[in-house]
């Protein structure tokens, strides 16, 4: 019999504004944790929130090995710790800092009414099994988002924009602050090319989906192994290294770490290989490559991918190359279809240079299809910068009425 402990501590601090007041603190302090035993290829399982000591704890997983979960794989070793934690606000100045940037956006900004909330989080993961593995991450971040609406604006909410650091800097949340913000009265007509300006997660989850080693070996992916099926400038890994982790592990729940904490899917477009846990790779006689999620109260499943599509190096200004982006503000309604058709609804957007906002765009729905998006028309990603708090992707679109 071998035995494994997953767990997670969770703890968070939150200041809630609303109608450029503050209105609210919350705070919670959470730990949860999951019980494995192993034993003649099956799983037994207890989940706990709060704290449980190891005897009972194991005591009661043994007991489930009755519902006779299959698990036919030993366990991995290995040691490594990581903390990322940067310096993290004390509650009393999480909420000076509330004060300060509330104040700050009503003088600064007396047109418009705010809402949203400053927070602090830290979490800790860890897992440790008989097989001598004692794995633990640790990190956490001080963020910020604001909802906004003008006066004059009929609309509930006209925008959002948020910023993560893990040092609280007031001249970053400002400067992003001054550019969702100062040019929002100025209306714009939408410009001839149409070149979408947004995080990259907001347009690859049809993608990652597809990369799904199942599915690619069950033939209900679009992509196949060996298939030159997107630009050469598209190159996605799954990255859990320290310059790019974000409070994420760097083991998968198998105990699978990649080699230098990267894994390539996607080379210059070209498919290498989809994500598959053990079980997976097991049943399709696939590559392994660590993607087991960790289900605290079940067997590991596949789909775990920290998943990063490889930057130019360069500025979302210095890729435009003075030609003119949309940025979406709010978008919602649409969305790829089976097919890989994309349709999205733009409720409201902004041009930029890719550094400053112009002013406010019309409604209008953008199109495209995945293959096109990371094809033919795929510009880029950009490098992180602190004014979007991203890595911007950048890529043509056709842009139709709304």
């Amino acid at each position: 019999m071998t035995t494994e402990k997953y767990t997670e501590k969770n703890r968070m601090s939150e200041v809630k504004i609303q109608e450029n007041e503050i209105v609210g603190f919350n705070k919670y302090d959470k730990v949860q944790r999951s019980f494995r035993v192993y034993e003649g290829g099956y799983a037994g399982i207890h989940y706990q929130q709060g704290e449980m000591g190891d005897e009972e704890g194991y005591e009661k997983a043994k007991r489930n090995l009755d519902l006779k979960r299959p698990y036919p794989f030993g366990l991995q070793g290995g040691t490594r710790t990581r903390d990322k934690t940067g310096r993290i606000l004390t509650d009393k100045a999480l909420m000076e800092k509330a004060r300060e940037e509330l104040s700050w956006l009503r003088r600064t900004y007396p047109d418009f009414s705010f809402g949203g909330s400053l927070y602090t989080t830290v979490v800790e993961m860890a897992q440790e099994n008989s097989a001598g593995m004692r794995y633990e991450s640790r990190d956490g971040h001080n963020g910020i988002g604001i909802r906004f609406k003008h006066k004059d604006s009929k609309d509930i909410v006209d925008g959002y924009f948020s910023i993560n650091m893990r040092q609280f800097s007031s001249a970053k949340f400002r400067r992003m602050a001054d550019n969702y913000l100062a040019g929002y009265t100025k209306q714009l007509e939408l410009p001839e090319e149409c070149i979408i300006m947004m995080p990259v997660w907001e347009l690859t989850g049809k993608l990652k989906e597809f990369l799904d080693a199942e599915k690619i070996a069950l033939g209900i992916s679009q992509l196949k192994v060996g298939q030159k099926a997107f630009s050469d400038a598209l190159t996605v890994t799954h990255d859990v290294s320290q310059a790019h982790c974000w409070m994420s592990t760097f083991w998968d729940a198998e105990g699978f770490v990649p080699k230098n904490d990267r894994k390539i899917f996607i080379h210059k477009g070209k498919v290498l290989r989809g994500y598959a846990d053990r079980r997976i790779a097991q049943k399709y006689g696939v590559e392994c490559t660590g993607s087991a999620y960790q289900n605290f109260q079940d067997i590991p499943d596949n789909g775990w991918m920290c998943m990063r599509v490889q930057t130019t190096g360069r500025t979302p200004k210095e890729m435009l190359g003075g030609r003119l982006a949309i940025v979406p503000l709010q978008a919602s309604g649409g969305g790829y279809k089976e097919n890989c058709e994309y349709a999205m609804p733009v409720q409201s957007s902004y041009l930029t240079d890719g550094e400053k906002i112009l002013g406010r765009l019309p409604p209008f729905t953008m199109r495209s299809t995945l293959f096109d998006i990371f094809g033919k028309d795929f510009i880029g990603v950009a490098k992180y910068t602190p004014l979007w708090d991203a890595e911007m992707l950048l890529v043509r679109m056709e842009a139709g009425k709304l």
